[in-house]
């Protein structure tokens, strides 16, 4: 069968692609698909939603990451090398997305073809940046909290002091 069917206690359905059909996919896109339904649609399942994640651990354990693995793990350098481009291509658009591939450029860092490691390290900067962004965003919440305290009258100017100086230090 090519898709995979949950029916919801309403009577309506939801569809999944069958993990086998997606052997025959690109080996970045079975986790793209994971991460896009995980993020983007896994909350509009309603009463299927823990059936719906279960089969997304399930494509991620038997599809997904063996075939990233056996590509980014193999010896052909031109596979790596798609594999990786491709892979930065979604990364520069949506790091989320990316994201689970993430631990596995590392070992790449020490192959002995130049284009592989640079394509590895611009991967790994791209998800540093993204880590960045986001912990600059908390700081900078906690931030306007304590200006707004600081403004009250609730913390000291010491205190409000020491949270824009680390939030500051950060976004240099």
């Amino acid at each position: 069968m090519d898709i995979r069917i949950f029916k919801k206690k309403d009577g309506s359905i939801v569809q999944l692609i069958d993990k086998e059909k997606m052997q025959d996919w690109p080996i970045e896109l079975p986790l793209i698909f994971v991460e896009y339904v995980r993020s983007k649609q896994l909350d509009s399942y309603g009463d299927v939603k823990k059936d719906v994640e279960n089969y997304l651990i399930e494509i991620t354990k038997d599809v997904a990451i063996p075939r990233l693995i056996n590509v980014l793990g193999g010896k052909n350098t031109e596979e790596i090398i798609l594999a990786l481009t491709r892979i930065l291509e979604i990364a520069k658009k949506n790091v989320e997305m990316a994201m689970p591939i993430k631990k596995y450029l590392d070992g790449l860092l020490k192959d002995k073809n130049k284009q592989v490691v640079k394509l590895a390290q611009d991967g790994l900067n791209e998800f540093l940046k993204a880590e960045k962004k986001k912990e600059l965003a908390k700081k900078k919440k906690i931030m306007q909290q304590r200006e707004k305290d600081f403004l009250e009258g609730k913390i000291t100017g010491e205190e409000y002091a020491k949270v824009r100086k680390e939030y500051l230090i950060l976004k240099e």
